[in-house]
């Protein structure tokens, strides 16, 4: 995955030489001050979600490459733990693979004294994968609620299925803090948060991908664009959640054909940090390049529809940022 990384940083920096060269081009980087080589400078803070870091991670190269004397910083806290620093007032943007929490979030945001704003920035599809010689090609919502629900002791996914492989199982996942964990959860189980415990958790889903592909009977779950970045290392489970078996892709994400597994990706900015000119000049350079964003991080780009209402989310919130 840090080969993926790396790759896409490059892409977009391309991407940004690229903006900042054709002087005619009205681009997002020069929307808002935020092209035009270093017209805006100052730090930006952001956390939370894994999965939405790669994305985030391009979009920081690509913004500096155009404005170097811009500050941003990236981690991976998890969705819960970026929000739980968000709503600290430590960092000026939060990413989230699930919206924040009406009953525990919002409320320690509103504690705080934290007005933020809600962005879809891309979209994700959570990928079941196994290490490339388990084969598997298709689980469906149930078998994986008997896999995954809280109590369960299936080791093997013969004692599912006889006819699926009885190789020893270790399973891999993200930890409680991840918006991922939630998703799944709640999707699979019922009921965010209740899951079997005797698997290997992280918030580093780079280490679940070599979690998986290191053992013999690895299965996990984490965001498409991490088996994107490993696919060749890795077998891709079908999800059948009552009208056939489907696998993630682009196609399926978008039209939301991936169920119950596709779900939007945000970005959650502090509306006081709205007001700082880099930070508004970084929100409108994603919103506008989006799709080369995406691309380039192999996370899968908003529909026109999905972009436009962003487009419109973020307008919203910088008029209410002053």
């Amino acid at each position: 995955m840090r080969k993926l990384l790396t790759l896409a940083a490059c892409g977009v920096m391309a991407l940004g030489a690229a903006a900042c060269g054709d002087d005619s081009n009205d681009s997002s980087g020069s929307s808002g001050g935020g092209g035009g080589g270093g017209k805006v400078s100052g730090t930006i803070k952001i956390d939370g979600s894994s999965t939405v870091a790669p994305f985030a991670q391009a979009a920081q190269e690509a913004f500096q490459g155009e404005n170097p004397d811009v500050k941003i910083t990236v981690g991976t806290s998890g969705t819960g733990g970026g929000f739980e620093k968000f709503c600290a007032g430590e960092t000026d943007i939060s990413d989230a693979s699930r919206p924040i929490k009406p009953d525990e979030e919002v409320p320690l945001c509103k504690k705080k004294g934290i007005t933020y704003h809600e962005v879809q920035v891309a979209n994700d599809g959570i990928a079941v994968v196994t290490n490339k010689d388990l084969k598997v090609d298709c689980l469906s919502v149930p078998q994986l609620k008997k896999l995954w629900n809280k109590g369960s002791k299936v080791s093997s996914l013969s004692e599912i299925d006889p006819s699926l492989p009885d190789t020893k199982l270790t399973l891999f996942g993200p930890d409680t803090d991840s918006g991922t964990f939630d998703f799944f959860t709640d999707k699979v189980n019922g009921e965010e948060g209740v899951s079997r415990e005797d698997y290997q958790p992280s918030a580093d889903d780079n280490v679940t991908v070599q979690g998986v592909t290191g053992s013999d009977g690895g299965l996990g779950y984490f965001g498409f664009s991490y088996y994107e970045g490993a696919q060749d290392q890795l077998n891709l489970v079908g999800v059948d959640a009552g009208s056939g078996c489907v696998k993630p892709s682009t196609k399926t994400i978008q039209d939301g054909s991936y169920k119950p597994f596709s779900r939007p990706l945000f970005m959650y900015p502090n509306e006081k940090s709205l007001a700082r000119p880099e930070v508004k000049a970084f929100m409108d350079y994603v919103i506008e390049n989006y799709q080369a964003i995406a691309e380039n991080s192999q996370i899968v780009p908003m529909t026109q529809e999905q972009a436009d209402k962003g487009k419109q989310e973020l307008t919203a919130a910088e008029n209410a940022a002053g």
